[in-house]
């Protein structure tokens, strides 16, 4: 989680800014990415569905606020079960089931933060 959780806090802050400026589009995308990035940890998947749930009633979206609560009931289900798909962006509009590919710039950046990670462990 320790290089995960930057990278998390950035998504959110991608998003705050991203619905503060109105741009729907780039909000979307960094909850999608903090999704993908939190599915293995059960408390931050949770959170993540909690603000895609959170959007949807504030855009008046009522198919995907209806997709985002049923999502977060079902997300204490697939960590105890270790059914989560990979590289899923969380939304309404797919499968809760499906694994998707993950975004290519959102894997350099897990690459870039992991070599961030190993090579100040190196420097301790």
């Amino acid at each position: 989680m320790a290089v995960i959780e930057p990278l998390l806090r950035d998504q959110y802050r991608l998003f705050c800014e991203s619905r503060r400026i109105g741009d729907e589009a780039a909000a979307w995308q960094a909850l999608e990415w903090e999704h993908i990035l939190s599915q293995p940890y059960m408390g931050a998947h949770l959170a993540s569905h909690w603000h895609m749930l959170r959007y949807a009633i504030e855009l008046g979206d009522a198919r995907e606020a209806a997709g985002q609560a049923m999502r977060f009931l079902l997300v204490p289900l697939g960590s105890l079960t270790g059914r989560l798909p990979a590289g899923n962006n969380g939304r309404a509009r797919v499968s809760a089931f499906e694994p998707m590919p993950m975004p290519n710039a959102l894997e350099a950046l897990i690459e870039a933060a992991r070599s961030r990670e190993s090579g100040a462990a190196r420097t301790d």
